[in-house]
């Protein structure tokens, strides 16, 4: 990495840091340190809020779906234009003008309100679990891309530079850090890709060798640049790359029971709700937010993995050891090592950073709120104005990070079930919080086991769901497997193809349909339409819910959520001695 842009880079990093240590003499307590001091400004959440939700997938998934599948895999992001609006809508209202909310510092305590202790611990373990979890994927993620665009990067040293200053930063000064390092960060993701990554990757498509300043200001010369550009665009790619109609009515409906609920169970999101001052804050930055991923972020994200795309036909990579197939996912870093010269490469490695940090370092946020205020507050008294929690959230917040850096070092496969807990915590956790917020009848019994049964039916869907086999797979295994959904007369003449034919049919096989394979009963099944299985793991935890709410009511007002949270204790207390 040249020295410049190396300057760059740690500039970027010590005002991170420098953001942190400024809280860190300005936090007083609990409250400031988990949500903001309840006193946050809607730009600032709204762009937190956007940050956070698209911030750590930008560079991964849409830049992949562009690849892939062209403009149309921006419909994912228009899926979180929906649930922040439906969020602002249904969400915020309850949640802002309910005084018993009023003190509370995470998501699982309206378990406490609604249901019982027993119901608001599993939602804080469950949630805590997912967080730390998915901070080690943004982590672990963001480390892989950067060191696969920077060459001089190696993925352990990726891995330690992010980690340590996302850590450092929050640990030192919560929320409100996390909150004003988003908008850095966005600021800093926007302009890059605005000024530097787009245009420039989109002129390099067309011919362009070398970046020239001084041309880059003639307006002839960028017309014409561009025109070869959208030339060369128009003739590499298949036309419904360039259409919003590259998609099936399957992949919209797995989106959307996917993100769409996310918006209801985020722990990051209720921090933010809590944050802001009042109701119209908040239902203003979540306008701001779904107005920011679905259409800017969305286009942005899926126009840079259409050049990327265009790029590695091109055979722009051949140079970085690319073979004849690129992964989607790795083609946007590609596409950036390729075509950015000196200094603007160490403005896009700040940029490419910003976006893995603004998620990670509000999922390490989230879980360890839960673990303080939902776990440990369960089994000790904790007093949310003392300094002592405010010293314990940052230990917390401090173990908690390390232990999700260390996990981004081991095997793909322990992060990948740390991952199945993020979606058991939303297969189980979106039904019994709506049955809570929106329906008057109440039963624990229903919380707990639809938050169970949700989670454990998507997970086991999902361990058991097919993945298009390994190099050294056991082809002619899973083919015996898989024979009944072979199509036409190949289903009775598979065992004569070749080795490479027959995993060329396993592989179109795997990719026509969502086949699960659970091995411990021997069962094998096809998931209707090829749906994801968080929307059976939803349905189950729906019809789990509705019946046992029927069969097994809460007869008791008494508010057994009290023991559960000491924030909610002060609340009532506070409401107690005034009356």
């Amino acid at each position: 990495m040249h020295i410049i842009d190396l300057s760059i880079f740690v500039l970027y990093m010590l005002a991170m840091l420098g953001v942190g240590f400024y809280f860190l003499r300005k936090n007083e307590g609990a409250e400031d340190y988990y949500v903001g001091g309840r006193s946050m400004s809607s730009s600032h959440i709204g762009l937190s809020v956007v940050a956070t939700d698209v911030g750590g997938g930008f560079s991964i998934g849409l830049g992949g779906l562009g690849f892939a599948m062209g403009l149309s895999g921006s419909w994912m992001l228009f899926t979180g234009l929906l649930g922040a609006w439906l969020a602002a809508v249904f969400l915020i209202p309850k949640v802002k003008s309910n005084p018993a909310f009023a003190n509370f510092l995470t998501f699982p305590q309206i378990f406490g309100y609604y249901f019982n202790a027993r119901v608001a611990l599993l939602a804080g373990i469950i949630s805590a679990i997912g967080y730390t979890g998915f901070t080690s994927s943004q982590i672990l993620a963001g480390a892989k891309l950067a060191s696969g665009t920077f060459v001089d990067l190696d993925l352990n040293t990726a891995l330690l530079i992010m980690g340590i200053i996302a850590v450092v930063y929050t640990v030192m000064g919560g929320l409100k850090a996390v909150i004003y390092t988003d908008t850095i960060q966005w600021a800093i993701l926007m302009g890059g890709l605005i000024f530097i990554g787009i245009p420039v990757s989109f002129l390099a498509v067309g011919g362009m060798d070398t970046l020239d300043l001084t041309r880059i200001l003639d307006s002839n010369y960028l017309s014409a640049q561009g025109g070869r550009s959208m030339a060369a665009i128009r003739t590499t790619l298949p036309p419904d790359f360039l259409t919003l109609t590259n998609i099936t009515w399957q992949q919209i409906v797995n989106w959307s029971i996917t993100i769409i609920p996310i918006w209801f169970v985020g722990m990051t999101l209720y921090q933010r709700i809590y944050a802001c001052r009042d109701e119209k804050t908040a239902k203003r930055a979540w306008y701001i937010a779904g107005l920011f991923e679905w259409p800017i972020m969305a286009f942005m994200g899926v126009s840079l993995g259409i050049l990327a795309r265009v790029a590695a036909e091109q055979g722009m990579f051949e140079a970085l050891g690319a073979g004849a197939v690129v992964d989607p996912e790795t083609g946007l870093p590609m596409l950036l090592r390729s075509v950015l010269p000196v200094g603007l490469m160490g403005l896009m490695l700040s940029a490419y950073f910003s976006a893995i940090l603004s998620t990670a370092d509000s999922c390490l946020m989230a879980s360890s709120g839960n673990i303080v205020t939902d776990v440990l507050s369960h089994f000790f008294k904790i007093d949310p104005d003392s300094s002592k929690t405010l010293k314990l959230s940052q230990l917390v917040t401090l173990l908690v990070g390390a232990f999700a850096l260390w996990l981004a070092t081991m095997m793909t496969n322990v992060l990948d079930l740390m991952l199945y807990s993020y979606a058991f915590m939303v297969s189980g956790l979106f039904v019994p919080v709506l049955g809570a917020l929106f329906w008057k009848r109440r039963s624990s019994v229903a919380a707990f086991w639809a938050m169970l049964m949700g989670g454990v039916v998507t997970v086991s869907l999902q361990l058991g769901t097919l993945a298009a086999p390994a190099v050294d797979a056991d082809i002619t295994s899973l083919a015996h497997t898989l024979q009944p959904y072979f199509a036409g007369e190949v289903n009775h003449t598979w065992q004569s193809l070749s080795a490479f034919e027959l995993r060329a049919l396993v592989e179109r096989t795997l990719s026509d349909a969502s086949i699960v394979h659970i091995s411990w009963l021997d069962l094998t099944f096809a998931l209707p339409f090829n749906l994801d299985p968080n929307l059976f793991g939803l349905t189950a935890s729906l019809i789990l819910y509705i019946t046992l709410t029927f069969l097994y009511p809460t007869k008791t007002k008494k508010k057994t959520w009290q023991k559960t949270t000491a924030s909610a204790i002060t609340a009532t207390h506070r409401e107690t001695t005034q009356t």
